[in-house]
């Protein structure tokens, strides 16, 4: 679809800096700029290139001062970077809405309801009892189990496998090959040193407006519900486990692994490849850094941790300052040995 600059900047709340009729029907990077493309300037570093990008509309700032001139029209808004995410939505969610009907070949079991709007890719696996929302969209090769709960307006990207009795909320985007209900990795050792396999009988309960990366896998509990709350955001190859809980808002990072029956709080942030041991807690807020390990509570919330064991931040800051001087304390430290043997003899 091709969008002029008057309708594009009526819709952002916007003023028009340039030629208001100029079309766009693709957007772009400010740096690869082409004709007919949409772009936005929003970090300083960038600041060179509006003044030769070929694309024919740049979202600015509204307090942005051009130095020289710029064949670009411009649009001026509060928040460039928030207006073009605006843009990427309206983008992407009209390609979403063009995806509707049933694919062939794919497996729907009979007592299943689709609504209008909803969209089934080809060899998808739909089981029995399962409630699909309105306007939903299950791209190829999903598999959804048994007495499933799919919310309305949830996007299943290609592979997605969503075991049974799982329960998706409403707004959700999962990414292809997240695995949601997989077993929990419980199994009881026996006197002959194997061991046992713990039935794996609970669900995984997401509430509305998660988004989980590809490859993450949530597993199912061992009773009761494995909990990831609303708003959640996991990135790619997250490893959640069996009874933990995610408080709503949270947001993690690849590559984190999450022991059985945690429970992280509300408005947290990990940073990637960050280790959490099982049954603990961790207050609201809390901000982890990037590779920590967690093997305590941590019971005050808006507070900052980082290292491995994890220490606060600002302690494991110095922390590491003095580690890099070891080398040089362990140098002083032998001449300091070498001139006590000499004192001595």
């Amino acid at each position: 679809m091709r969008f002029k600059a008057h309708q594009i900047a009526q819709f952002l709340q916007g003023t028009v800096q340039g030629n208001p009729d100029v079309e766009v029907w693709q957007v772009c990077k400010i740096e690869e700029g082409v004709t007919g493309g949409l772009s936005f300037l929003a970090n300083p570093k960038y600041i060179s290139f509006i003044y030769d990008t070929q694309a024919s509309i740049v979202l600015v700032n509204q307090d942005f001062v051009a130095e020289k001139p710029i064949s670009a029209t411009l649009i001026r808004v509060p928040d460039a970077y928030s207006a073009f995410t605006k843009i990427l939505e309206l983008y992407q969610s009209q390609w979403l809405q063009s995806k509707k009907g049933i694919e062939q070949p794919c497996f729907i079991a009979n007592d299943v309801k689709i609504t209008d709007g909803v969209y089934i890719g080809a060899f998808a696996y739909i089981g029995n009892n399962v409630k699909i929302g309105n306007n939903v969209k299950i791209f190829p090769h999903c598999y959804i189990g048994d007495n499933a709960v799919i919310g309305d307006n949830t996007v299943l990207y290609a592979g997605v496998k969503v075991y049974a009795h799982c329960i998706i909320g409403k707004n959700c985007i999962l990414h292809s090959g997240c695995v949601i209900g997989s077993d929990g990795f419980g199994f009881a050792p026996q006197g002959d040193g194997s061991y046992k396999k713990i039935p794996q009988i609970g669900n995984v309960s997401i509430e509305d407006n998660v988004e989980i990366g590809a490859n993450t896998t949530i597993d199912r509990a061992t009773l009761g519900s494995t909990y990831i709350r609303e708003g959640v955001k996991l990135d790619n190859l997250i490893q959640v486990a069996h009874n933990v809980e995610i408080g709503k808002y949270t947001v993690i990072a690849a590559q984190t692994g999450i022991s059985g029956s945690t429970k992280i709080g509300k408005y947290c942030m990990i940073g990637g490849q960050v280790g959490i041991v099982g049954h603990l807690k961790i207050a609201d807020r809390t901000q982890i850094g990037a590779q920590s390990g967690i093997s305590n509570n941590i019971d005050e919330p808006k507070t900052a941790w980082r290292g491995s064991p994890a220490q606060p931040y600002r302690r494991q800051l110095r922390t590491e300052v003095l580690w890099r001087k070891l080398p040089e304390m362990y140098q002083e430290l032998q001449e300091l040995k070498n001139e006590i043997k000499k004192l001595q003899s």
